[in-house]
């Protein structure tokens, strides 16, 4: 899970705690996400940023071409021209994904979105057309975690 510039404490302890919850392996902050030890963070993290290997990279593009280097496919979760809705994402067995969420009003910096694999768009259908960042992240992350798990149980 990428985090790029999200500015809320509240929305990064939430994360790290979904994150906890699907076993995901680590959490890149980038730009401006706040770092643990934080009592903002462990308030809605409630111990997960201590369970939950993160890292810091102030620079997001850097976070991006290292994981891709590292063999994930680059995932922005962001509306945008082109993007395939979340339930057509088929996940294969064996490959590695990062989920890039960003700022809380203007979403994954452009130059991300441009230098990711595929952008991602969770359906919506009600008056308002975006989540806040924690909610589209638990939603992604566990679409990504139930098609996973079939691999573990076959």
């Amino acid at each position: 899970m990428v985090l790029d510039n999200v500015r809320s404490l509240s929305n990064v302890g939430a994360i790290m705690r979904t994150c906890d919850a699907f076993r995901v392996h680590s959490v890149v902050l980038c730009g401006v996400t706040g770092c643990p030890p934080s009592p903002e963070i462990h308030k809605t993290a409630l111990g997960a940023e201590d369970s939950v290997e993160w890292i810091y990279e102030a620079d997001t593009l850097a976070a991006v071409e290292r994981l891709r280097g590292e063999g994930y496919v680059i995932c922005a979760l962001e509306q945008v021209e082109g993007s395939v809705s979340l339930e057509q994402m088929k996940v294969e067995e064996g490959r590695g994904y990062a989920i890039i969420a960003g700022h809380e009003v203007n979403g994954v910096d452009q130059a991300v979105v441009d230098a990711s694999d595929i952008c991602l768009e969770i359906p919506q259908y009600g008056t308002k057309h975006s989540l806040n960042v924690s909610v589209s992240s638990g939603i992604a992350l566990w679409h990504f975690f139930s098609n996973m798990i079939k691999f573990l149980k076959s």
